[in-house]
C-alpha cells in the first residue's frame, strides 16, 4: 500500500529486493490537478499504478514530474500518459532535459521549468519550487520544493546505494549515500553549488528518487557531511589530474585577464556604456515623475467620482509627449555616444546647446541658466565625447538640486577665447564641494552620491577625455562671496585652439 510521508504526500513505489538501487516515485494529491513524481521504470510500473489508483483516480493527475531523464526515472512515462489519458497533461522538466525525454515517445506537452520562473502553481494555489542543481547529475537537473509541507524532493542528490534498506534514514544513511554520490556527482565544486541552494530551504523532509527517506533531525548534518564529500571518482586518476590542472591554469588566466582589462580600462579613452545609461536615468526621471502624477491624479478623480473626459484627454496628452520625448532620449543618446574617434572642428556653442537638452536641466523651473557665448568658438577633436564631459557636469548639478531640494538655482555658463585658447566654464549656486572632496572627485569610483545616482565614473571620464584626447586641461574650484560664504561650484575647461 502507498505510505504517507508529508500531508496530501505519498510515496508509490515499491521495494525491489535484492536489489541496492531502490527508486521512489511519489504522488501529490491535488484533487484533478494531482501530481506524480519520478514515476519509474517499467519494473514498478503495475504497482505505482496500483498504488496510486487506491489513492485517487489516476486520471487526476495533470502534471508529471521528471527531475531528469534516465530510464530508472522516466522509462514508464508513455505507458503512464495512455492510462492517465487527459489532453491537458503536462511533463514538467527542465528544457535540456526535455529534448531527452521525448525519445522515449512521449506525447504530453512540456511544462519547462526554465521558462515558467522555476515554479508551478495549479489552479486551487498548490506550488512547487523548483531549484536547478545543473549536472547533479544531468545538465537539467532541478529538486522540487513544497514550501508548505517543507518537502523536497531532491531526485538524484541525497540518493543513496544500499543493499539492507530501510524506508526512513538514521544516522548512518551518510555511509549509505557516500558512494552514490563519488561515482554521480562530477565533482566537490558542482556538487557543493547544489548544495548551497538546498541548505537556504527550511526542510523538514527530503524525499530522494533512491536511498530512504530522510527527517528533519539528520538533515543538516548530512548536507555538512555531503558538502565534504570528494566527487567524480569514475574520472581516471590521469585525466582527473590534468583536469585539476588545467582548472588552476585557467583560474591564473583568468585572474591575470580580469588584470589587464581592470588596466585597460582606466587607460580608456571613451565614454562607458554604464555612464550613457546613467545619463538617460537622469534625464527620464522628471518625465517619469510627470507620469506618475498625472496617472496619479486620474486614479483619484476617477476613485472619487469627478473624472471629467476634458481631465483624461489633457493628462493623456501629457504623458504621450513625455513618452516620446524619452524614447527620443534614447536615439539621442545612441547617436552622441555612439563609439568612434573620429576628429573634426566643431561649435562649441553647438554641443552646449545638445548637453543642455540632453540633461534637460533647462525646462526646471527653479533653474535660471545664464548663458555668455562666443557662438563662433570651434574646437578640434571628437564632439561626442566632449558633449559627455559637459552632460556629467550638469548632471552632476542636476543630482545635486534634487538632494539638496535647492529651491533658486542659478547656472552660469560662460564660454570665451583667452590668448590661444577657449575657455569654458560652469558655476552654480548648489553649496559648492566639501573641502575634503575636492582633490578626489575626478578619482575613479569616488562618489558621494547613492549607488542609484552614480558609479563615481563621469568625472574621471571626463577629465580623460579633456586632458588626454583634447589636451586641455579640466578642474573645479568652490566659489565664495564677498564675506566667504561657500557659494556654489565652478567647474572650467581650458582647451588650446591653435
Amino acid at each position: 500500500m502507498p505510505r504517507q510521508i508529508a500531508p496530501s504526500i505519498y510515496w508509490v513505489g515499491m521495494h525491489l529486493q535484492n536489489d541496492s538501487f531502490q527508486c521512489h516515485p511519489y504522488f501529490i494529491d491535488n484533487g484533478d490537478e494531482s501530481i506524480l513524481i519520478d514515476p519509474g521504470s517499467m519494473i514498478e510500473f503495475e504497482e505505482t499504478v496500483f498504488k496510486v489508483k487506491s489513492l485517487a483516480d489516476i486520471k487526476s493527475i495533470k502534471y508529471i514530474v521528471l527531475h531528469h531523464q534516465d530510464p530508472d526515472l522516466a522509462a514508464a512515462v508513455p505507458e503512464i500518459e495512455k492510462l492517465i489519458d487527459r489532453e491537458d497533461l503536462q511533463i514538467v522538466t527542465h528544457s535540456r532535459t526535455s529534448v531527452l525525454i521525448k525519445h522515449y515517445l512521449v506525447t504530453s506537452s512540456y511544462y519547462e521549468i526554465d521558462k515558467n520562473d522555476n515554479r508551478l502553481i495549479t489552479s486551487s494555489g498548490f506550488r512547487l519550487d523548483f531549484l536547478t542543481t545543473p549536472y547533479c547529475h544531468s545538465p537539467g537537473a532541478f529538486v522540487s520544493y513544497d514550501k508548505q509541507s517543507k518537502t523536497l524532493f531532491s531526485g538524484d542528490i541525497f540518493g543513496g546505494i544500499e543493499e539492507s534498506w530501510e524506508f526512513y534514514a538514521d544516522e548512518t544513511y551518510f555511509d549509505k549515500a557516500k558512494q552514490f554520490h563519488q561515482e554521480y556527482m562530477p565533482s566537490k565544486d558542482i556538487f557543493n553549488y547544489a548544495l548551497s541552494k538546498i541548505e537556504k530551504l527550511d526542510i523538514d523532509l527530503i524525499a530522494p528518487q533512491h536511498g530512504s527517506i530522510i527527517k528533519k533531525k539528520y538533515i543538516n548534518k548530512l548536507i555538512q557531511d555531503m558538502k565534504n564529500l570528494d566527487c567524480g571518482l569514475y574520472i581516471e586518476e590521469k585525466y582527473n589530474q590534468e583536469l585539476t590542472d588545467t582548472i588552476a591554469e585557467l583560474k591564473e588566466k583568468e585572474s591575470a585577464l580580469k588584470e589587464r582589462d581592470m588596466l585597460l580600462f582606466q587607460q580608456s579613452k571613451r565614454a562607458e556604456i554604464g555612464e550613457m545609461i546613467g545619463n538617460i536615468a537622469h534625464q527620464w526621471r522628471q518625465p517619469l515623475a510627470i507620469v506618475n502624477t498625472a496617472v496619479s491624479i486620474l486614479k483619484e478623480k476617477n476613485n472619487a467620482g469627478i473624472l471629467q473626459k476634458q481631465d483624461t484627454e489633457e493628462k493623456l496628452q501629457k504623458m504621450e509627449q513625455r513618452i516620446i520625448y524619452m524614447s527620443n532620449t534614447i536615439e539621442d543618446f545612441m547617436s552622441y555616444y555612439r563609439p568612434g574617434k573620429e576628429k573634426s572642428r566643431f561649435n562649441v556653442s553647438e554641443s552646449i546647446d545638445k548637453a543642455l537638452d540632453i540633461v534637460n536641466i533647462s525646462n526646471n523651473k527653479t533653474v535660471k541658466i545664464n548663458l555668455t557665448i562666443n557662438e563662433k568658438l570651434m574646437l578640434y577633436g571628437s564632439e561626442n565625447e566632449f558633449i559627455q564631459v559637459l552632460v556629467s557636469i550638469l548632471s552632476n548639478i542636476n543630482d545635486l538640486i534634487n538632494i539638496r531640494k535647492i529651491e533658486v538655482v542659478t547656472i552660469d555658463i560662460q564660454l570665451q577665447k583667452e590668448d590661444d585658447s577657449v575657455v569654458l566654464s560652469i558655476t552654480d549656486n548648489c553649496g559648492g564641494i566639501d573641502d575634503s572632496n575636492l582633490s578626489k572627485i575626478f578619482d575613479p569610483y569616488f562618489t558621494t552620491k547613492h549607488k542609484y545616482l552614480g558609479t563615481g565614473l563621469g568625472l574621471y571620464i571626463a577629465k580623460m577625455i579633456i586632458e588626454d584626447n583634447m589636451n586641455g586641461t579640466l578642474k573645479a574650484i568652490n566659489t565664495e562671496d564677498n564675506i566667504t560664504k561657500q557659494i556654489g561650484a565652478k567647474f572650467i575647461i581650458k582647451i588650446n585652439n591653435e
